[in-house]
């Protein structure tokens, strides 16, 4: 590899091996400048295709027609490749949370204490960053001295800091954060009051965007009266924030801002853009007159340029676009694409990660004030009808202003982030006279592809020829991802009905169990009564059986009765009584042989008649069942 690349430094060629999964031919590929213009970005793995472009072969005064793909830049003839920055990533674990970071391993591990400062909320200062295979380093330690793996677990601790749970504070504050505050806010130059209600848990800054919705005030416009002195940062939650509770009045206006003395200067300078936006023809008439058309066009970009396109170091995306949108308006009038109002990661959300059928491409308009192809581009090829329309039809637009160094080198590192290193090269070293930049983004599963990035010098034509050929691949991608959401909805529906099937198998399963398990109860419950009853009626049975008076014998003393007593089985029961004995005395033994006379009735034949019916007080004598007599048991209906 060394003989075919001039690289001499072994950790760089370890590097190049395992950024290309030890493919030695793929690595010496990506260091080796291609005919067909293919790279393979070392961030995400994304395929950028295109013509190579040499921007030492493009001189400012004499741009080439066409821009096409332009995404790497010539190697220099020695061969020697700088080595591209390793990505790491790394998940931090602090109490009860986890935070992924990644940063190129040319950073260091005080830039991984600052971005965790800021999810954290944790001073650098308090945190100690624990958990490296060589001990503790410092701050201003680089993180490629230490030759980490790709990926990494850290953890953080905070020996000066109390536990969340240690102090009433803390339950003070969860119980604050789950309170309602009503914000009584007058808007000052209307004379109006809302009557706004937010939980404990919402942020000052949500509080300051909910009232640029009621009062077209942007953010960066409001000048607040009556918040507390404790209320320091907008991302401070209100239970924290000092409010009084549960009202608490401000008021609201808007902050005077060098945009008006700027609209009375171009109100100053309407024959400047009345030169600005002429038609074409009157350009090329200007060498007529000695007037090279880089001046014509400085002097219009000039004017133009006396209200910046986007603020410098914006804080919020959104509120920089605003802005954007608000001053591309008063110069190149209103139609024009409509700008997409948020950060970039909204964009792709709205663009990318959307059902397939719904999907679009993203176009990302760059610009650039002191190009001298930015007015014609704007002014003829943006503002198009034909393009305006197309675009709104089928891509989300999303622009930024490239003309402020911060915001440059804004932009670059969220070039890097999302669509890597080699783009981001790309970007960086475009002249300014090549500006503006629209680049055409498609959203892939694993990364975002750039299809073609398009230079400022071209035609009404060649745009839309560009983006046409751009929906094209991406109408074939979106075919296939329509397909294949398809067939996994069509899984997941017959996964859903096989799940309900089997819900419902279980319910009528879990029915019929509780049925028979009822029945069984109510079973148990009916023997337990039956044997209760049985064991009752063999006690009343073993008591009378036990009190009848003895059996006499047949010679006795006494007159005696004998009776005969046929069962309903066809079994006789025979016993002597004594004439003198009552009828009650026959009903108990009957009763004491399991016919309980309730149950049963004890009958005559001759006369028929009722037995228990009579007066059971009586003696046999007096009831005539003297000296015997036949009865027979029948059961009572």
């Amino acid at each position: 590899e060394k003989a075919c690349t001039g690289i001499e430094n072994i950790d760089e060629a370890i590097t190049l091996l395992e950024q290309n999964n030890w493919d030695l031919v793929a690595a010496i590929n990506g260091v080796i400048p291609q005919e067909n213009g293919i790279l393979q970005s070392d961030y995400g793995g994304e395929t950028i295709p295109g013509p190579a472009f040499d921007p030492t072969s493009h001189p400012a005064s004499a741009p080439a027609p066409s821009s096409s793909s332009a995404f790497r830049p010539v190697m220099p003839s020695r061969q020697i490749v700088e080595r591209q920055p390793r990505m790491l990533d790394f998940r931090v674990e602090y109490r009860d949370r986890n935070v992924d970071v990644v940063l190129e391993d040319s950073c260091t591990v005080g830039e991984i204490k600052q971005i965790l400062e800021n999810e954290l909320q944790i001073p650098v200062s308090k945190m100690l960053l624990k958990g490296w295979k060589t001990g503790d380093v410092e701050d201003s330690t680089v993180l490629k001295s230490l030759h980490l793996p790709k990926n990494n677990s850290l953890y953080v601790l905070t020996p000066d800091l109390p536990p969340p749970s240690s102090s009433s504070h803390a339950g003070a504050l969860q119980e604050s954060l789950n309170q309602n505050f009503m914000l009584i806010i007058t808007h000052r130059e209307v004379q109006r009051e809302y009557n706004l209600n937010f939980s404990g848990s919402s942020t000052i800054q949500e509080v300051k965007r909910n009232v640029y919705d009621l009062t077209s005030i942007p953010v960066r416009h409001q000048l607040w009266e009556g918040w507390p002195a404790s209320a320091t940062d907008d991302s401070m939650c209100l239970a924290e924030s000092g409010l009084s509770y549960p009202c608490h009045r401000l008021t609201v206006g808007r902050r005077s801002s060098p945009a008006q003395t700027r609209e009375q200067s171009e109100e100053q300078s309407t024959d400047v853009h009345m030169v600005s936006d002429s038609d074409g023809d009157d350009f090329e008439d200007a060498s007529e007159f000695g007037v090279d058309d880089g001046e014509v066009f400085g002097m219009a970009s000039s004017a133009l340029r006396k209200s910046p396109m986007m603020p410098e170091n914006a804080e919020n995306e959104g509120d920089a676009l605003l802005q954007f949108t608000a001053e591309f308006s008063s110069r190149y009038g209103d139609c024009h694409p409509v700008f997409f109002i948020g950060s970039l990661e909204a964009a792709f959300q709205e663009a990318f990660y959307v059902k397939a059928r719904d999907r679009k491409l993203l176009a990302i308009y760059l610009h650039h004030d002191e190009s001298v192809l930015t007015n014609v581009f704007c002014s003829q090829m943006l503002c198009a009808e034909s393009i305006v329309s197309y675009l709104s039809q089928n891509f989300i637009t999303w622009a930024w202003d490239l003309t402020k160094d911060a915001n440059r080198a804004r932009f670059l590192t969220m070039c890097n982030r999302h669509f890597g290193s080699v783009v981001a090269q790309t970007i960086r070293t475009q002249k300014t006279d090549q500006f503006p930049l629209f680049l055409i983004i498609m959203g892939k599963r694993s990364s975002n592809e750039v299809l073609n990035v398009i230079q400022g010098n071209t035609t009404v034509d060649e745009l839309m020829m560009r983006l046409m050929a751009a929906m094209e691949i991406f109408t074939a991608q979106q075919q296939e991802d329509i397909k294949d959401e398809d067939e996994r909805e069509a899984r997941e529906n017959v996964k859903r009905e096989q799940d309900e099937a089997y819900r419902l198998s279980l319910e009528a399963d879990r029915a019929k169990r509780e049925a028979h398990e009822r029945e069984m109860a109510e079973q148990f419950r009916l023997e337990q009564i039956r044997k209760e009853q049985e064991e009752e009626r063999e006690a009343i049975r073993l008591s009378l059986e036990q009190a009848l008076p003895p059996e006499p014998k047949e010679e006795n003393a006494e007159p005696v009765s004998k009776l005969r007593i046929r069962t309903p089985s066809g079994e006789f029961l025979e016993r002597r009584f004594l004439a003198s004995n009552k009828l009650q005395i026959v009903f108990d033994f009957v009763a004491s042989k399991g016919f309980p006379w309730d149950e049963f009735k004890l009958l005559s034949t001759f006369p028929r008649r009722d037995v228990t019916q009579l007066d059971p007080n009586k003696s046999l004598l007096e009831v005539k069942l003297f000296p015997q007599e036949t009865l027979f048991l029948e059961a009572k209906e």
